[in-house]
Protein backbone atom coordinates (compact mmCIF):
# COMPACT_ATOMS: atom_id res chain seq x y z
CA UNK A 1 0.00 0.00 0.00
CA UNK A 2 1.62 3.35 -0.74
CA UNK A 3 -0.69 6.04 0.76
CA UNK A 4 0.34 9.54 1.62
CA UNK A 5 1.51 8.31 5.19
CA UNK A 6 3.86 5.45 3.81
CA UNK A 7 7.31 5.61 5.77
CA UNK A 8 5.42 7.30 9.03
CA UNK A 9 6.23 5.06 12.00
CA UNK A 10 3.13 5.51 14.46
CA UNK A 11 3.45 3.86 17.89
CA UNK A 12 -0.17 3.36 19.13
CA UNK A 13 -0.58 3.32 23.32
CA UNK A 14 -4.32 3.60 23.31
CA UNK A 15 -7.54 1.74 23.89
CA UNK A 16 -11.28 1.24 22.86
CA UNK A 17 -12.02 3.98 20.51
CA UNK A 18 -11.37 7.43 19.96
CA UNK A 19 -7.48 6.48 20.07
CA UNK A 20 -7.42 3.59 18.00
CA UNK A 21 -9.62 5.38 15.39
CA UNK A 22 -6.78 8.08 15.35
CA UNK A 23 -4.59 5.01 14.27
CA UNK A 24 -6.63 3.16 12.05
CA UNK A 25 -7.05 6.46 10.17
CA UNK A 26 -3.14 7.08 10.37
CA UNK A 27 -2.70 2.79 9.15
CA UNK A 28 -5.54 3.36 6.58
CA UNK A 29 -3.18 6.28 4.86
CA UNK A 30 -0.35 4.06 5.00
CA UNK A 31 1.71 5.05 8.21
CA UNK A 32 2.77 1.74 10.11
CA UNK A 33 1.12 1.65 13.34
CA UNK A 34 2.54 -0.76 15.78
CA UNK A 35 -0.41 -1.42 18.43
CA UNK A 36 0.81 -1.76 21.95
CA UNK A 37 -1.34 -3.50 24.23
CA UNK A 38 -1.58 -4.54 27.92
CA UNK A 39 -0.86 -8.41 28.56
CA UNK A 40 -4.65 -8.90 28.42
CA UNK A 41 -5.14 -6.80 25.44
CA UNK A 42 -7.25 -4.04 24.48
CA UNK A 43 -10.33 -3.81 26.63
CA UNK A 44 -12.35 -4.13 23.05
CA UNK A 45 -11.25 -7.10 22.87
CA UNK A 46 -13.53 -8.41 25.70
CA UNK A 47 -16.76 -6.27 24.37
CA UNK A 48 -18.66 -9.51 23.75
CA UNK A 49 -21.01 -10.33 21.63
CA UNK A 50 -21.02 -10.19 19.14
CA UNK A 51 -17.74 -12.55 17.99
CA UNK A 52 -16.36 -13.85 15.01
CA UNK A 53 -15.05 -17.33 15.66
CA UNK A 54 -14.32 -15.96 19.29
CA UNK A 55 -12.73 -12.96 18.10
CA UNK A 56 -14.56 -9.83 18.72
CA UNK A 57 -15.81 -7.86 16.62
CA UNK A 58 -15.67 -4.75 18.12
CA UNK A 59 -12.10 -4.89 18.29
CA UNK A 60 -11.51 -6.46 14.63
CA UNK A 61 -13.02 -3.16 13.64
CA UNK A 62 -10.98 -0.65 15.16
CA UNK A 63 -7.88 -2.36 14.51
CA UNK A 64 -7.47 -3.18 11.42
CA UNK A 65 -4.34 -2.31 9.07
CA UNK A 66 -2.11 -2.16 12.54
CA UNK A 67 0.78 -4.53 13.97
CA UNK A 68 0.49 -5.92 17.23
CA UNK A 69 2.63 -5.75 20.18
CA UNK A 70 2.10 -6.73 23.78
CA UNK A 71 4.08 -5.11 26.67
CA UNK A 72 3.51 -5.15 29.94
CA UNK A 73 4.60 -2.07 31.09
CA UNK A 74 5.31 -2.70 34.63
CA UNK A 75 8.16 -3.94 33.86
CA UNK A 76 10.84 -2.23 33.48
CA UNK A 77 12.39 -4.29 30.46
CA UNK A 78 9.35 -3.60 28.32
CA UNK A 79 9.20 -0.01 29.16
CA UNK A 80 12.94 -0.13 28.10
CA UNK A 81 12.22 -1.73 24.58
CA UNK A 82 9.13 0.81 24.26
CA UNK A 83 11.23 3.56 23.95
CA UNK A 84 13.72 2.21 21.94
CA UNK A 85 10.64 1.86 19.54
CA UNK A 86 9.76 5.09 19.68
CA UNK A 87 13.61 6.36 18.83
CA UNK A 88 12.83 5.20 15.67
CA UNK A 89 9.08 6.26 15.29
CA UNK A 90 7.49 9.86 14.34
CA UNK A 91 4.25 9.36 16.09
CA UNK A 92 3.22 8.52 19.74
CA UNK A 93 -1.02 8.41 20.14
CA UNK A 94 -2.15 8.12 23.46
CA UNK A 95 -5.54 8.02 25.68
CA UNK A 96 -4.52 7.23 29.21
CA UNK A 97 -6.32 9.52 31.89
CA UNK A 98 -3.66 12.55 32.58
CA UNK A 99 -0.44 11.92 34.00
CA UNK A 100 -0.26 8.19 33.28
CA UNK A 101 2.38 8.64 31.01
CA UNK A 102 4.70 10.33 32.98
CA UNK A 103 4.01 7.87 35.36
CA UNK A 104 5.12 5.13 32.58
CA UNK A 105 8.12 7.44 32.72
CA UNK A 106 7.19 8.45 29.18
CA UNK A 107 5.95 11.79 29.71
CA UNK A 108 6.88 14.50 26.59
CA UNK A 109 9.81 15.70 28.04
CA UNK A 110 11.19 12.29 28.03
CA UNK A 111 9.99 11.54 24.50
CA UNK A 112 11.77 14.36 23.76
CA UNK A 113 15.15 13.49 24.95
CA UNK A 114 14.58 10.17 23.54
CA UNK A 115 13.56 11.67 19.77
CA UNK A 116 13.61 15.17 19.86
CA UNK A 117 11.45 15.03 16.49
CA UNK A 118 8.95 12.97 17.59
CA UNK A 119 4.99 14.01 17.53
CA UNK A 120 3.11 12.76 21.17
CA UNK A 121 -0.83 12.67 20.06
CA UNK A 122 -3.08 13.06 23.25
CA UNK A 123 -6.73 12.04 23.12
CA UNK A 124 -8.66 12.47 26.19
CA UNK A 125 -12.34 13.39 28.13
CA UNK A 126 -11.58 16.92 28.08
CA UNK A 127 -8.35 18.06 26.42
CA UNK A 128 -4.99 18.56 28.53
CA UNK A 129 -5.53 22.35 29.95
CA UNK A 130 -8.38 23.49 31.53
CA UNK A 131 -11.12 22.45 34.74
CA UNK A 132 -11.80 19.20 33.81
CA UNK A 133 -8.45 17.98 32.41
CA UNK A 134 -7.87 15.52 35.57
CA UNK A 135 -11.27 14.20 34.47
CA UNK A 136 -11.95 10.82 32.50
CA UNK A 137 -14.89 11.14 29.41
CA UNK A 138 -17.13 8.95 27.92
CA UNK A 139 -18.93 9.41 24.38
CA UNK A 140 -22.43 9.40 26.46
CA UNK A 141 -20.64 12.05 29.13
CA UNK A 142 -19.15 13.96 26.22
CA UNK A 143 -22.26 14.22 24.06
CA UNK A 144 -23.95 15.44 26.66
CA UNK A 145 -22.17 18.36 28.07
CA UNK A 146 -20.97 19.36 24.50
CA UNK A 147 -24.97 20.38 23.61
CA UNK A 148 -25.49 17.26 21.39
CA UNK A 149 -28.19 15.51 23.27
CA UNK A 150 -29.54 18.77 24.21
CA UNK A 151 -30.23 18.98 20.07
CA UNK A 152 -30.91 15.74 19.39
CA UNK A 153 -34.35 14.04 19.34
CA UNK A 154 -37.85 14.06 18.58
CA UNK A 155 -39.06 16.88 20.33
CA UNK A 156 -38.17 19.31 23.17
CA UNK A 157 -39.84 18.10 26.63
CA UNK A 158 -39.23 15.06 25.71
CA UNK A 159 -36.12 12.76 27.30
CA UNK A 160 -32.74 13.34 26.07
CA UNK A 161 -31.74 11.30 23.36
CA UNK A 162 -27.62 10.54 22.53
CA UNK A 163 -26.74 10.59 19.20
CA UNK A 164 -26.78 6.52 17.65
CA UNK A 165 -22.97 6.16 17.01
CA UNK A 166 -20.31 6.94 19.86
CA UNK A 167 -20.22 10.62 17.60
CA UNK A 168 -17.40 12.34 19.94
CA UNK A 169 -15.14 9.56 19.82
CA UNK A 170 -15.33 8.71 16.20
CA UNK A 171 -15.26 12.67 15.50
CA UNK A 172 -11.75 13.07 18.16
CA UNK A 173 -10.25 9.99 16.60
CA UNK A 174 -10.85 11.83 12.94
CA UNK A 175 -9.63 14.79 14.30
CA UNK A 176 -6.59 13.42 16.20
CA UNK A 177 -5.38 11.84 12.52
CA UNK A 178 -5.80 15.26 10.85
CA UNK A 179 -3.45 16.88 13.54
CA UNK A 180 -1.14 14.48 13.46
CA UNK A 181 -0.80 14.42 9.74
CA UNK A 182 -0.31 18.57 9.97
CA UNK A 183 2.02 18.05 12.72
CA UNK A 184 4.21 15.36 9.99
CA UNK A 185 3.76 17.42 7.49
CA UNK A 186 5.44 20.71 9.85
CA UNK A 187 7.82 17.61 11.21
CA UNK A 188 9.11 16.94 7.45
CA UNK A 189 9.62 20.48 6.75
CA UNK A 190 11.09 21.35 9.76
CA UNK A 191 12.72 18.30 11.40
CA UNK A 192 10.46 19.42 14.62
CA UNK A 193 7.98 17.56 16.82
CA UNK A 194 5.52 19.05 19.18
CA UNK A 195 2.38 17.61 21.32
CA UNK A 196 -1.01 17.00 19.30
CA UNK A 197 -4.01 17.77 22.17
CA UNK A 198 -7.87 16.70 21.60
CA UNK A 199 -10.64 15.62 23.23
CA UNK A 200 -14.29 14.09 23.27
CA UNK A 201 -15.82 17.25 24.47
CA UNK A 202 -14.18 19.51 21.61
CA UNK A 203 -15.24 16.70 19.10
CA UNK A 204 -18.62 16.89 19.93
CA UNK A 205 -18.52 21.05 20.32
CA UNK A 206 -17.73 20.84 16.77
CA UNK A 207 -20.70 19.31 15.78
CA UNK A 208 -22.76 22.31 17.06
CA UNK A 209 -21.66 24.30 14.35
CA UNK A 210 -25.33 25.53 13.24
CA UNK A 211 -26.92 25.30 16.33
CA UNK A 212 -23.90 27.73 18.16
CA UNK A 213 -24.89 30.24 15.14
CA UNK A 214 -27.72 30.25 16.27
CA UNK A 215 -27.43 30.48 19.26
CA UNK A 216 -25.05 33.29 19.29
CA UNK A 217 -26.91 35.78 16.51
CA UNK A 218 -30.48 35.26 19.02
CA UNK A 219 -29.45 34.31 22.37
CA UNK A 220 -32.20 31.24 22.39
CA UNK A 221 -31.12 27.83 22.85
CA UNK A 222 -32.48 25.11 19.89
CA UNK A 223 -33.84 22.23 20.77
CA UNK A 224 -34.31 18.76 19.02
CA UNK A 225 -36.16 18.73 15.92
CA UNK A 226 -36.20 15.10 14.50
CA UNK A 227 -34.85 14.54 11.35
CA UNK A 228 -35.68 18.25 10.69
CA UNK A 229 -33.06 21.10 10.31
CA UNK A 230 -32.77 24.16 12.45
CA UNK A 231 -32.08 26.89 9.63
CA UNK A 232 -33.75 25.29 6.40
CA UNK A 233 -37.35 23.93 5.51
CA UNK A 234 -38.75 21.14 4.01
CA UNK A 235 -35.02 19.39 4.55
CA UNK A 236 -36.39 16.28 6.74
CA UNK A 237 -37.62 12.76 6.37
CA UNK A 238 -41.23 12.19 5.18
CA UNK A 239 -42.89 9.34 5.81
CA UNK A 240 -43.67 7.31 2.20
CA UNK A 241 -46.46 4.46 1.79
CA UNK A 242 -43.91 1.33 2.67
CA UNK A 243 -40.65 3.55 5.01
CA UNK A 244 -39.43 7.31 4.59
CA UNK A 245 -37.51 9.52 2.41
CA UNK A 246 -35.52 12.20 3.00
CA UNK A 247 -36.01 15.27 1.18
CA UNK A 248 -33.13 18.26 0.82
CA UNK A 249 -35.18 21.21 -0.30
CA UNK A 250 -32.52 23.52 1.39
CA UNK A 251 -32.57 26.50 -0.52
CA UNK A 252 -35.65 28.52 -2.70
CA UNK A 253 -34.93 26.79 -5.98
CA UNK A 254 -34.99 23.38 -4.58
CA UNK A 255 -38.73 23.43 -2.67
CA UNK A 256 -39.87 24.92 -5.43
CA UNK A 257 -38.83 22.05 -7.82
CA UNK A 258 -40.03 19.71 -4.84
CA UNK A 259 -43.65 20.97 -5.26
CA UNK A 260 -43.94 20.70 -8.88
CA UNK A 261 -42.21 17.02 -8.64
CA UNK A 262 -45.16 15.97 -5.97
CA UNK A 263 -47.79 18.30 -7.99
CA UNK A 264 -48.27 20.39 -4.69
CA UNK A 265 -47.74 23.98 -6.66
CA UNK A 266 -50.12 25.47 -4.38
CA UNK A 267 -48.03 25.20 -1.66
CA UNK A 268 -45.13 27.22 -2.89
CA UNK A 269 -48.35 29.91 -3.47
CA UNK A 270 -49.39 29.76 0.63
CA UNK A 271 -48.24 32.27 2.06
CA UNK A 272 -47.07 29.91 5.42
CA UNK A 273 -44.44 28.49 2.73
CA UNK A 274 -43.47 31.61 0.42
CA UNK A 275 -39.72 32.19 1.83
CA UNK A 276 -37.45 29.78 4.00
CA UNK A 277 -38.23 31.97 6.79
CA UNK A 278 -42.26 31.39 6.24
CA UNK A 279 -41.41 27.71 6.15
CA UNK A 280 -39.21 27.46 9.25
CA UNK A 281 -42.12 29.88 11.01
CA UNK A 282 -44.82 27.03 9.92
CA UNK A 283 -42.63 23.87 9.76
CA UNK A 284 -45.18 21.88 11.89
CA UNK A 285 -47.81 22.60 9.23
CA UNK A 286 -45.37 22.19 6.11
CA UNK A 287 -44.47 18.87 7.41
CA UNK A 288 -48.15 18.03 7.62
CA UNK A 289 -48.69 19.06 4.43
CA UNK A 290 -46.26 17.24 2.68
CA UNK A 291 -46.69 13.99 5.07
CA UNK A 292 -50.22 13.61 3.93
CA UNK A 293 -48.42 13.68 -0.30
CA UNK A 294 -45.45 11.62 0.60
CA UNK A 295 -47.98 8.73 2.06
CA UNK A 296 -49.31 8.46 -1.28
CA UNK A 297 -46.41 6.21 -2.91
CA UNK A 298 -43.73 4.02 -1.92
CA UNK A 299 -39.86 5.24 -1.72
CA UNK A 300 -38.77 3.56 -4.53
CA UNK A 301 -41.59 5.51 -6.66
CA UNK A 302 -40.90 9.13 -4.97
CA UNK A 303 -36.86 8.70 -5.67
CA UNK A 304 -37.60 7.50 -8.91
CA UNK A 305 -39.29 11.01 -9.18
CA UNK A 306 -36.85 13.03 -7.19
CA UNK A 307 -33.83 11.32 -9.23
CA UNK A 308 -35.69 12.42 -12.98
CA UNK A 309 -36.47 16.10 -11.76
CA UNK A 310 -32.82 16.39 -10.27
CA UNK A 311 -34.29 16.62 -6.55
CA UNK A 312 -31.97 15.45 -3.70
CA UNK A 313 -33.63 12.74 -1.98
CA UNK A 314 -32.79 9.54 -0.39
CA UNK A 315 -33.78 6.85 1.05
CA UNK A 316 -33.90 5.77 4.89
CA UNK A 317 -31.56 2.63 4.97
CA UNK A 318 -30.72 -0.02 7.68
CA UNK A 319 -27.40 -0.78 8.38
CA UNK A 320 -26.64 -3.60 5.96
CA UNK A 321 -28.75 -1.85 3.53
CA UNK A 322 -26.18 0.74 3.44
CA UNK A 323 -23.63 -2.28 3.33
CA UNK A 324 -25.68 -3.64 0.37
CA UNK A 325 -25.73 -0.13 -1.31
CA UNK A 326 -23.93 0.22 -4.93
CA UNK A 327 -22.69 3.06 -4.16
CA UNK A 328 -21.10 2.12 -0.96
CA UNK A 329 -19.57 -1.29 -2.89
CA UNK A 330 -18.38 1.17 -5.96
CA UNK A 331 -16.84 3.33 -3.40
CA UNK A 332 -14.66 0.23 -1.56
CA UNK A 333 -16.59 0.90 1.54
CA UNK A 334 -17.03 -2.69 2.54
CA UNK A 335 -13.76 -4.46 1.98
CA UNK A 336 -13.16 -7.56 2.98
CA UNK A 337 -10.19 -9.21 4.75
CA UNK A 338 -9.08 -12.43 5.62
CA UNK A 339 -8.81 -12.97 9.44
CA UNK A 340 -6.22 -15.82 11.01
CA UNK A 341 -8.80 -16.79 13.56
CA UNK A 342 -12.40 -15.01 12.14
CA UNK A 343 -11.63 -16.13 8.84
CA UNK A 344 -13.09 -14.24 5.62
CA UNK A 345 -14.47 -10.90 7.04
CA UNK A 346 -15.82 -7.53 6.00
CA UNK A 347 -14.71 -4.20 7.92
CA UNK A 348 -15.12 -0.40 6.84
CA UNK A 349 -12.99 0.96 4.20
CA UNK A 350 -11.07 4.19 4.01
CA UNK A 351 -13.68 7.23 3.55
CA UNK A 352 -10.68 9.64 1.86
CA UNK A 353 -9.99 8.88 -1.83
CA UNK A 354 -6.07 9.70 -2.49
CA UNK A 355 -5.42 9.61 -7.12
CA UNK A 356 -1.39 9.35 -6.44
CA UNK A 357 -1.26 7.52 -3.19
CA UNK A 358 -4.06 5.50 -2.99
CA UNK A 359 -4.47 4.05 1.14
CA UNK A 360 -6.91 1.07 1.76
CA UNK A 361 -7.35 -1.32 4.17
CA UNK A 362 -5.17 -5.08 3.80
CA UNK A 363 -4.02 -6.46 7.49
CA UNK A 364 -6.84 -7.33 9.28
CA UNK A 365 -6.68 -6.60 13.40
CA UNK A 366 -4.09 -8.48 14.68
CA UNK A 367 -4.14 -11.16 17.24
CA UNK A 368 -2.68 -10.42 20.90
CA UNK A 369 1.15 -10.31 20.33
CA UNK A 370 0.90 -11.54 16.80
CA UNK A 371 3.95 -9.20 15.89
CA UNK A 372 5.80 -9.34 19.01
CA UNK A 373 8.34 -10.77 18.28
CA UNK A 374 8.58 -9.28 14.22
CA UNK A 375 8.38 -5.84 15.65
CA UNK A 376 11.10 -6.24 18.68
CA UNK A 377 13.19 -7.54 15.81
CA UNK A 378 13.09 -4.48 13.69
CA UNK A 379 14.17 -2.60 16.18
CA UNK A 380 17.34 -4.38 16.93
CA UNK A 381 16.54 -6.94 19.82
CA UNK A 382 17.81 -10.25 19.28
CA UNK A 383 16.25 -13.35 19.17
CA UNK A 384 17.77 -14.13 22.62
CA UNK A 385 17.08 -11.03 24.70
CA UNK A 386 13.40 -11.62 23.24
CA UNK A 387 13.22 -15.00 24.28
CA UNK A 388 14.06 -13.55 27.79
CA UNK A 389 11.27 -10.97 27.37
CA UNK A 390 8.81 -13.10 26.42
CA UNK A 391 10.11 -15.67 29.38
CA UNK A 392 9.81 -12.75 32.17
CA UNK A 393 6.68 -11.71 30.87
CA UNK A 394 7.82 -8.24 29.66
CA UNK A 395 6.89 -9.33 26.19
CA UNK A 396 3.69 -11.64 25.26
CA UNK A 397 3.36 -13.27 21.84
CA UNK A 398 0.62 -14.93 20.30
CA UNK A 399 0.26 -18.27 21.31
Amino acid sequence: MSGPLNGCRVIELSHIMAGPVCGLMLADMGADVIKVEKPTGDDTRRTLPPDINGESAAYMMMNRNKRGLTLDLKKPAAVEALKRLIADADVVIENYRKGTMEKLGLGYETLRKINPGIILTELSGFGRTGPYAERGGFDLIAQGMSGLMAVTGVAPGKPPVKVGPPVTDITAGILAAMGTAAAYAHKLKTGEGQKVDTSLFEAGITQTYWQSAISFATGVDPGPMGSAHPLNAPYQAFRTSDGWINIGAANQANWERTVRLIGAEHLAADKRFVTNADRMGHRLELEAELNAIFCRKTTAEWLDIMEAGGMPAGPVLSISQMHADPQTIARDMVPELDHPKAGRMRTIGLPVKFSATPGGVNRAAPLLGQHTREVLSEAGFGEVEIDAMIVSGAAIQAG
